[in-house]
């Protein structure tokens, strides 16, 4: 054979085979795929018994989403849209198919003062409208501030129904003062009535509602699909953020306690730990601005069964957090750059989706 000839042949080769590891490179199994699209801030969602979805834009929109397509549900309360605030997380009552239970948070202007503050409401759902709309707790005073609402609902293998509200920028009066509201964990009856058993029941003039105090900005709950406990995870300031298993009467530190300074660079306290305070299990400094929390318990993704997985709105990525003994061990940036994490759930299928800003709700396939 010519030199010539060979050459040409030996080129053609690495051409085919260039283009070969191109296109494997392009045919590689996604890691996601776009369940619903379009979505500007969903900020929760959940799975109905028929498997379509519910899911709270932030600007005070419920949708609903069935077999490819969105619908509108009417008979929201006012939503007060103000900063952070608007219509926030959703969750269904464990025997949701028998009481028809819906629950969620928003922030309303009902009530005392000007502004708005956090509220949990339950309704049922007839025909794509709300219906025995019922008012289950609202914080008060009302506030112009445009920060902090929180809020995660989540309910526990008892039945108890939990949820956080933000400490609304108010961090100097409102997490450490059990008589107020604001920067804490909420424990009900599930039909808004307080349990016997709070923590705070018999202090004199203490809101009877609160389960646990000293919080920021607590912007992921979950139950743990094992012991039960229930895990939420806060927003520091610049730095901070910060993992909890939320525990009966506990002081969990904020601001007296902190891994984070003001956003100016300055220092707000020196202590990072307090004795007879809760102390995170875990914390991320620099802040990541978490929010949405899941943890995985199906099979589909292998060894990842057990890990939790936390939302980074700052920087815009899935963190999958390995827990050994309540203890974060390893991290991995999941979904880097599609855009604001906002809300995440594990489906009844066992998939993980994942409420992304301006893009919509992604399903976390297994990578191959």
């Amino acid at each position: 054979m010519k030199p010539f000839k060979f050459l040409n042949i030996l080129l053609f080769l690495l051409t085919l085979n260039s283009c070969a590891q191109d296109n494997k490179k392009v045919n590689t199994v996604k890691d996601y795929e776009i369940i619903v699209p379009e979505l500007s801030i969903p900020w929760g969602f959940v799975f109905l018994p028929d498997n379509s979805l519910l899911i709270n834009e932030k600007s005070g929109e419920l949708i609903h989403f069935k077999n490819g397509k969105k619908s509108f549900i009417e008979g929201l309360p006012e939503i007060y849209v103000r900063g952070q605030g608007g219509l926030l997380d959703i969750e269904l009552h464990p025997d949701y198919k028998n009481s028809g239970w819906i629950y969620f948070t928003y922030a309303s202007s009902d009530g005392e003062g000007r502004g708005g503050n956090t509220t949990l409401m339950r309704a049922q759902l007839n025909n794509n409208k709300l219906v025995n709309k019922e008012v289950l707790y609202k914080a008060s005073p009302n506030s112009t501030r445009g920060q902090h609402f929180g809020s995660r609902i989540e309910f526990d293998n008892e039945g108890y129904l939990y949820f956080t509200i933000g400490d609304r920028g108010n961090r100097d009066e409102n997490p450490q003062d059990i008589t107020r509201d604001c920067g804490k964990v909420y424990r009900l009856n599930d039909d808004g009535s307080i349990p016997e058993d709070n923590p705070f029941v018999n202090e004199p003039n203490a809101k009877a509602a609160i389960y646990s105090y000293g919080h920021r900005n607590p912007q992921g709950m979950i139950k743990h699909p094992e012991t039960g406990d229930i895990w939420t995870h806060e927003h520091g300031p610049r730095g901070g953020d910060e993992i909890n298993i939320i525990e009966k009467g506990k002081n969990y530190g904020w601001p007296l306690a902190s891994f984070g300074i003001n956003y100016i660079g300055t220092k707000f306290t020196d202590k990072t730990t307090i004795p007879g305070m809760k102390d995170p299990l875990h914390h991320w400094t620099p802040s990541i601005a978490p929010s949405g929390m899941a943890f995985i318990s199906s099979d589909i993704y292998g060894e990842w069964k057990g890990n939790l997985l936390v939302g980074s709105l700052k920087f815009q990525y899935l963190d999958r957090c390995v827990i050994e003994n309540n203890k974060v061990t390893k991290k991995e940036k999941l979904l880097e750059g599609l855009g604001r994490i906002r809300s995440i759930k594990q489906g009844p299928d066992g998939y993980i989706y994942v409420g992304v800003e301006n893009l919509g709700i992604i399903k976390l396939l297994p990578k191959k």
